[in-house]
């Protein structure tokens, strides 16, 4: 199990500690103190990745009448260019999957095939494990966001 080195991060687990807690802990762990520890941060990650990076969501929406449709987008984060995949009142795993192919096609067609390389998707249910195959076919691996995560 790995040491917390920041009292932040237990906080937003709600535990809270002092500096100096923490620099016994990490001496005791046989880690020197480091005045200023540099990680990469979700937006660093995203910013120094962003021509390799795809995202992908639903968007639920209620018509004029009162049909409900769920909207699978996805956006370049280099480019900003966003794809309207397609649209729905039922997102079978069949049309989740067929919707990812016509994705990947448009992909090719506008020339981000080569750059893309990561699709950022939430866990929702919508999607079914196939897409990991149809999209590990093209080079593109999937990343999930934590769970109960803001997109």
């Amino acid at each position: 199990m790995g040491v917390s080195t920041h009292p932040r991060e237990l906080a937003l687990l709600g535990v809270a500690i002092a500096a100096s807690n923490v620099w016994e802990i990490l001496k005791t762990a046989g880690v020197d103190p480091a005045p200023r520890r540099t990680t990469v941060t979700w937006a660093d990650f995203l910013r120094s990745q962003a021509e390799a990076i795809l995202a992908m969501d639903f968007v639920e929406t209620v018509t004029l009448t009162g049909q409900r449709q769920y909207i699978l987008a996805a956006i370049h984060h280099a480019r900003r260019r966003a794809w309207v995949v397609g649209t729905t009142a039922h997102p079978t795993h069949a049309w989740v999957s067929q919707a990812v192919r016509n994705l990947l096609m448009d992909r090719e067609d506008t020339g981000y095939a080569a750059r893309v390389r990561l699709l950022i998707r939430d866990r929702d249910a919508k999607h079914p494990a196939l897409i990991e195959d149809v999209l590990g076919s093209a080079g593109i691996a999937t990343v999930l966001t934590g769970v109960r995560m803001p997109a």
